[in-house]
């Protein structure tokens, strides 16, 4: 990842920052004290200030003395019993981590107390209207903007999410340790309270000992909404109001949402095996279930808020209805004890008019809530069952999901629902019930409905009897019961049990959510209240706006090979021949033919390998859940037209025989299909691929007619790296981008690039801001679309202050970006120069990795490459196939290992070679002008440069004397040169006399590590040395696992 701190450094106050952490530092001291004894503390200070006086020594320029303190420090390692290995692990590793927290808290403390904020729109506003851009074009702009982050599950958050709940409570207690109003006792309890939670962390085992599922992995993005976006979007939207109001005279549109969000959590299914049809669709109604869950809550908040009588008549007209209504049905029940029928319940469903869509003038008044408002501060999501009965609260609330009985139903890797008693029962499909067991599931339902409706008539008097009632809270009222409906409604399709609620009782759709929301908002307006509507009612209603009913909507994606066999399978079984043999032009022929018919494809009577079967089975669900529910598709190393056209026939297949099946359209709209071109070679052609589709008048009328005239085309990052080294990926990626959007403009198609980011530089990672500043001129047009992974969601997102300045800087960056282009290379002659620095680079990193017989044995040798897979990150495995090779390894172990060892190898290998070669042919000032004057390059270097300064060459080479076989040591030496002679030329180019010279907060942070992180190192060698020679050695790999934590928190880095 990105070093999260690369965002922050110059937003640090290093004073308050070193406070925190010595704060920290000592109440862990206390802790480690009591758990580990004085005896093996003073041990752990010793290793600590030997690590610290090495390197100062080696910071001051006094080599000969560091390496002997250092070859000091490893003696006393090597000579540590492997109980006291483990201890030291663990104790280095949780001074990092709370290091991290400090610095973590300490941008939202810089954030608060600064007066201008650099990159937030109330800045970038500014820049732009004193830059010529009118106040018109500017709000346009900002309106329609298009941003969408999507949360990935891409394994390299490390930490267990037990304790990332921790460390996020500590970050709390910091905060609270600001107040100056803090009194004596008060702090006193204060530090107690961090004791505590220390203490706990302490006894809390790190390492995870199963694999997540990709439930698992789903069930930590939906907690990320809940703990942190939730609170955020409001203020982020209120900032961007606030600021437009101020710059152009009008505020945000009330329903308008610069930002939204996607996720891949359950939908990814590219090399993972673990995400089936199934996991899709619990998934996609578990998301649908959190966001029902969650808007109950703000209801409860906004009934007990909005307490008024005076409304204007729409509204009270509305709440009239809603009386008569629950009169009727009360006189019913109480008369024949049975519910409304459909038809009486009809009569009262009539449409409201049309409603506001703008927010009117007050509207950017300050926010009227702070991010400690609602909400669990910790979340924990919990499957719901149909025996789901919430209890009366203290606080008037129901029970949120928090709240669930133990004896809930969860929902467990196969997709089955567990018991009370641990054991496990298949959810059966729908048909395969028995009577019997039909007859109870029905029963236990409609009892504790009916047990539900009677508590609370005993607590509630009947609405006829409540004169002079608020018309809010009756809206608002109805508004709940709907929602409880669409929950209860959820939690039976969760289970596979029948479902038979009438449309009119539950909210499909937003904009039957936002409907009588909006005339509750235009009511208080109309009444003199705005005040009151635009502070939770508002917010409420930007919520629904981002959010929709679904949280975040769910992407697919698989590779393009799956699609290819599938259509083998079909097109062999109605003796067509073989797909996959057929030339590029007779597959487009056909699939063209085929999308132009009416009848389906696929027979019903098919019968195809489980592969097969899986891939169709996930197109049936795409079809059942609709573009309300899931995003886009896409399509992993698409090389070819036909790559797009396969998805679009085997899905528009599914919908017709899913339309069949219900005897009713699909629900939403056909999902956007997106290539995603990721290899060199794919970059290449990316272009033409994209020319070829458009060209065909069946597919420019389906963009045009179905997707507004938009393409979506994605590009990766991360493979690309690890195929050709960094600065070729960059420089392809730049080409292919802009070449992509030459296609489009070429037959009039809007584009949306979608960018497959890593978090850290080898694949694709770096700053947001400079990201999007430096893309190609015309690729961001007011849309984007970017990939946040791993760790990097809780480091951007974890707390709601982050992630509203994310959220902002995402924002401003779009629109600068859109209304002031980055400046394209000044002549043909810096193009030339990129390509040649890119065909060096590429030869040396390919001669170095892929053609170098010993290098794969190298890696294997000084890295703790083969022992990532026991970590348990993520729920996919680490290689696409069983082979040993380079070629098939992901491009996060591959990454992760070589940061681990503090070398970063795949972010610099072959840069040096290729600026060195240019250099050489007397094109040194014309590198330095293009760093001076081109945005692209200059962040290319700039990111370059930010990774050395975090390699440490001295640990790489430890690394080698102590783990590599002495023929291969020769290997790792011409590497640190390597890099040596990178790290000169990259110098030469930037114009720096050391590296991080133009951030110097960040190098301060990393040197503040280095007394922690050094041993950590250390002690990882000594522990892969001895783990080697017994490798079923439990204890030993546990060590080894802490260690991999530890400098994953000291680098704050992973993959």
């Amino acid at each position: 990842m990105t070093d999260t701190t690369d965002d922050i450094a110059e937003e640090i106050s290093f004073q308050s920052f070193e406070d925190d952490f010595k704060l920290l530092g000592n109440l862990l001291n206390d802790v480690l004290q009591r758990e580990v004894g004085a005896q093996f503390m003073a041990k752990i200070e010793r290793i600590r200030l030997l690590a610290l006086s090495a390197s100062n020594m080696r910071l001051s320029g006094i080599e000969n003395m560091a390496a002997l303190l250092e070859k000091q420090l490893a003696s006393e390692i090597s000579e540590m019993t492997l109980e006291e290995a483990l201890k030291l692990a663990r104790a280095f590793s949780h001074y990092l981590t709370l290091m991290g927290i400090a610095e973590t808290y300490h941008r939202v403390r810089k954030g608060r107390s600064v007066t201008h904020l650099s990159k937030s729109c109330d800045d970038i506003f500014s820049q732009l209207i004193q830059g010529g851009v009118t106040p018109n074009d500017l709000y346009d702009t900002v309106c329609k903007q298009e941003v969408e982050i999507v949360l990935t599950a891409h394994p390299t958050q490390i930490n267990r999410r037990t304790l990332q709940y921790k460390h996020i409570r500590i970050a709390h207690l910091l905060e609270y340790n600001d107040r100056p109003d803090l009194g004596h006792e008060d702090r006193e309890m204060l530090i107690e309270d961090l004791v505590r939670e220390i203490t706990s962390i302490w006894q809390t085992d790190e390492l995870r000992r199963h694999k997540p599922t990709p439930v698992d992995e789903a069930r930590a993005g939906l907690n990320i909404v809940e703990q942190s976006l939730w609170k955020a979007v409001p203020h982020y939207l209120r900032r961007v109001s606030t600021a437009l109001k101020k710059h152009t005279g009008k505020p945000l549109p009330l329903t308008c949402t610069p930002i939204k969000f996607g996720s891949w959590m359950g939908g990814d299914r590219d090399g993972n095996p673990n995400v089936t049809a199934k996991v899709t669709r619990d998934v996609s109604l578990l998301s649908r279930w959190m966001a029902i869950d969650l808007y109950i809550r703000e209801i409860d908040s906004l009934r007990f808020e909005l307490s008024m009588n005076r409304c204007n008549d729409r509204l009270s007209r509305l709440a009239q209805e809603i009386l008569e209504k629950e009169t009727l049905s009360e006189n019913l029940r109480e008369s024949r004890n049975q519910p409304l029928s459909r038809s009486q319940l009809k009569l009262h469903g009539q449409q409201a008019p049309s409603l506001p869509t703008q927010l009117p003038d007050r509207a950017g008044l300050p926010a009227c809530t702070d991010y400690t408002d609602g909400g669990s501060q910790y979340p924990k999501l919990e499957l719901p069952g149909t025996d789901y009965m919430p209890l009366a609260r203290e606080d008037g609330r129901e029970n949120s999901s928090k709240d669930l009985s133990p004896n809930i139903p969860k929902l467990s890797a196969n997709g089955s629902s567990a018991n009370s008693n641990g054991s496990s029962t298949a959810v059966t499909s729908r048909g395969s019930f028995s009577s019997g067991q039909l007859l109870a599931q029905r029963k236990l339902f409609a009892e504790s409905t009916i047990g539900r409706s009677s508590f609370h008539k005993l607590l509630e008097p009947s609405s006829a009897l409540r004169p002079g009632i608020a018309p809010y809270r009756i809206v608002l009222g109805d508004i709940k019961e709907k929602l409880m409906k669409t929950r209860r409604r959820l939690e039976l399709l969760l289970e596979d049990l029948p479902c038979e609620y009438d449309p009119w009782d539950y909210y499909e759709t937003k904009d039957q959510f936002l409907e009588p929301l909006l005339l509750c908002y235009e009511s208080l307006q109309s009444c003199g209240a705005g005040i009151l509507a635009d502070g939770r009612l508002a917010d409420l209603i930007r919520r629904v706006s981002t959010f929709g009913m679904v949280l975040m909507k769910l992407d697919l994606r698989q590779e393009s090979g799956r699609h290819a066999e599938t259509l083998d399978a079909i097109t062999k079984y109605l003796d067509m021949g073989t797909y996959s043999e057929w030339d590029e032009e007779k597959k487009l022929e056909f699939l063209t033919k085929e999308l132009k018919g009416k009848r389906p494809l696929v027979p019903p009577t098919i019968e195809v390998a489980p592969d097969v079967k899986e891939v169709l089975d996930t197109f049936f669900v795409a079809a059942e859940l609709g573009s309300e529910s899931l995003g886009a598709y896409v399509i992993s190393m698409a090389s070819n037209a036909s790559d797009v056209l396969a998805v679009e026939l085997l899905q528009k297949d599914a919908r017709l025989a899913v339309s069949g099946e219900l005897g009713k359209p699909c629900p939403g709209g056909m999902l956007r299909v997106v290539p995603l071109f990721e290899t060199v070679k794919d970059l290449r052609g990316a272009g033409s691929v994209i020319r070829k589709l458009l060209s065909i008048d069946w597919y420019r009328e389906h963009i045009v007619k179905n997707h507004n005239g938009h393409q979506e085309v994605m590009v990766g990052y991360s493979d690309s790296g690890k195929d050709a080294g960094r600065f070729t990926a960059a420089w392809e990626l730049y080409k292919a981008q802009g070449d992509v959007v030459a296609a489009c403009n070429e037959f009039g198609i809007k584009v949306t690039l979608f960018h497959g980011r890593g978090g850290s530089i080898g694949r694709g990672g770096g700053p947001t801001y400079l990201a999007i500043q430096s893309q190609p001129p015309g690729s961001v047009m007011g849309t984007l679309r970017s990939t946040e992974q791993g760790e990097m969601v809780q480091a951007k997102f974890g707390l709601p202050q982050i992630a509203t300045r994310q959220l902002e800087i995402y924002t401003t960056a779009v629109l600068l970006a859109t209304l002031r282009p980055p400046q394209p290379p000044r002549e043909q002659k810096w193009c030339n120069l990129m390509e040649e620095i890119s065909k060096i680079s590429c030869q040396k990193y390919r001669s170095t990795v892929y053609e170098n017989p010993e290098f794969l044995a190298y890696f294997q040798e000084a890295t703790p490459q083969a022992e990532l897979g026991y970590l348990n990150i993520g729920s996919r495995p680490t290689r696409r196939k069983a082979t040993t090779g380079i070629g098939h390894l992901r491009a996060i172990p591959w990454i992760f290992a070589w940061t681990q060892t503090r070398f970063v190898l795949p972010a610099w290998l072959g840069v040096g070679a290729g600026l060195k070669g240019v250099c050489e042919k007397g094109h040194t000032e014309d590198l330095k002008a293009m760093y001076k004057e081109w945005p692209f390059f200059q962040s290319t270097v700039d990111l370059i440069e930010m990774v050395l300064g975090k390699a440490d060459i001295p640990i790489a080479k430890h690394y080698d004397e102590v783990l590599v076989s002495e023929s291969r040591r020769e290997l790792g030496a011409e590497l640190r040169r390597d890099l040596m002679m990178t790290e000169k030329h990259v110098l030469v180019v930037s114009g720096h006399e050391k590296l991080s010279e133009n951030n110097k907060s960040l190098r301060r942070l990393i040197e503040s590590r280095l007394s922690y992180l050094n041993p950590m190192n250390m002690l990882q060698v000594e522990v892969l040395r001895r783990l080697r020679r017994d490798d079923e050695n439990n204890k030993l790999r546990d060590a080894l696992l802490i260690t991999i934590n530890g400098i994953a928190a000291g680098m704050r880095n992973t993959g």
